[in-house]
């Protein structure tokens, strides 16, 4: 049943308990295959530039608007940047099995009065690319957002011509709500993005299938999975939001 005001007119759905999310910090996340850090040029910079230098031809740099880098000095100099964008929060995913970071992400775009914050600035080594590990990480900052600082809505955007970075979105139960188009400029090349969410209402489903894909017994002797996470997550998740579930309010 929609609400409607004194007015007649449809409404959105009241939120008597919302006082608003906690503001982001880099305080570390701990998991079972890897640790999440916040970003250090010192400790991170030149063992990051190592494990993204097994990306031969540089395509994993194509849709983020930096890369590749010519030197770990190039790249460190990047990451001191980073580390003074006060609205962004960067951290280094290091695999426990190695100590070595592999991989980094970032919240950014945080606004804890309306309960939004998104997770951006996805590079994954080859050695992350397609693990257990990497799906932990996602797992991790989630469990974050949602359990830890309160949030309503956790938000994923890409280029629309970014077709991995659409099916990982799509595999975590992220679910797609539209296109913008010429949103951004990347590289002097026009870039339309995707956008895709999870809400506070979708995560406690969501949230079990990850602990049920990532739990250990899912896994056999050579690593391989027995049950992939699509087959684990609520029938919602990743389907793309239609016109009448938004008109729901």
């Amino acid at each position: 049943m929609q609400d409607k005001n004194e007015l007649g007119q449809p409404v959105g759905a009241p939120l008597p308990d919302w006082s608003g999310a906690s503001e982001p910090d880099r305080t570390s996340l701990l998991g079972s295959r890897c640790r999440l850090d916040a970003l250090d040029v010192e400790r991170h910079a030149e063992a990051l530039h190592t494990a993204y230098g097994e990306d031969r031809d540089g395509g994993n740099w194509t849709y983020l608007p930096y890369g590749p880098f010519a030197s770990a000095v190039e790249y460190g100099d990047l990451m001191a940047g980073i580390q003074r964008v006060t609205d962004a929060h960067f951290f280094a995913i290091v695999d426990l099995s190695s100590e070595m970071p592999v991989g980094v992400a970032s919240f950014l775009r945080a606004a804890p009065a309306m309960g939004a914050i998104e997770v951006g600035h996805l590079s994954y080594s080859p050695a992350l690319q397609r693990t257990p590990t990497s799906t932990e990480a996602m797992f991790l900052m989630m469990k974050r957002v949602f359990d830890d600082w309160g949030y309503r809505r956790y938000e994923w955007k890409c280029d629309s011509l970014n077709g991995p970075s659409i099916a990982a979105a799509q595999r975590l139960g992220f679910r797609y709500e539209g296109l913008f188009r010429n949103h951004v400029t990347m590289k002097g090349r026009n870039r339309d993005t995707a956008w895709f969410s999870i809400t506070r209402e979708e995560w406690p489903a969501i949230r079990v299938a990850m602990e049920s894909w990532l739990d250990p017994g899912n896994f056999d002797e050579e690593g391989s999975q027995r049950k992939r996470l699509g087959d684990l997550m609520p029938e919602t998740a990743g389907r793309p939001i239609v016109v009448n579930e938004l008109e729901g309010g």
